[in-house]
């Protein structure tokens, strides 16, 4: 930094994350070319901590990590985001390719990574199957499709209908025009 400039929470995200980055390439034997490594941080996620894209035709993985959930998380927690994420890099480095499967699993467990990272926010909608023999549910965090005409989609488990709950006020709809009645009852609690 030069004089007057200061730093951002987002430099001391991914300065804490290459630290800790290094740490564990240096460590765990975990070969993972850092120079062919980015990092950002991501101010709009919020259900995921962390994420590893891959451009195959330069080669270099980019791991984004969300402030939302380095606010919300002990660095313990979060350091085992970047763990994850670092076992992404990994296989797209070597493989090129990434997933959760056994791969995954073997090398996530040996650096004490998390194979799926723990929620840190507050589903804003849970879809739920009317049908009593299915307990289906679902969390999103945005008013997709399925959230705002839920009659236009069916259940993921059974295949019936289901109701679509605003988690913050417990009212629930199953139909647009039901959507919009809530959204319009709610106002500024929406």
């Amino acid at each position: 930094m030069t004089d007057g400039e200061e730093y951002t929470l987002a430099d001391e995200i991914t300065a804490r994350a290459r630290i800790h980055a290094r740490e564990v390439v240096d460590e765990c034997e975990l070969v993972v070319d850092l120079a062919a490594l980015e990092w950002e941080v991501s101010t709009r996620a919020r259900r995921r901590a962390g994420a590893c894209r891959w451009d195959a035709g330069r080669e270099v993985a980019t791991i984004v990590l969300t402030r939302r959930a380095y606010e919300r998380y002990e660095w313990p927690t979060f350091a085992g985001v970047v763990r994850h994420e670092l076992v992404h890099a990994w296989e797209f480095q070597r493989f090129g390719e990434s997933g959760h499967g056994d791969r995954f699993r073997e090398r996530a467990a040996a650096l004490e990574a998390p194979r799926y990272c723990e929620a840190f926010a507050e589903p804003r909608y849970v879809l739920r199957c009317l049908a009593d023999d299915c307990d289906w549910r679902a969390k999103r965090h945005r008013a997709s499709r399925p959230v705002k005409a839920p009659d236009q989609y069916r259940c993921g488990g059974c295949g019936g209908s289901y109701e679509v709950e605003h988690a913050a006020s417990g009212r629930t709809w199953t139909t647009a025009s039901g959507y919009g009645g809530v959204k319009a009852a709610l106002g500024e609690e929406w």
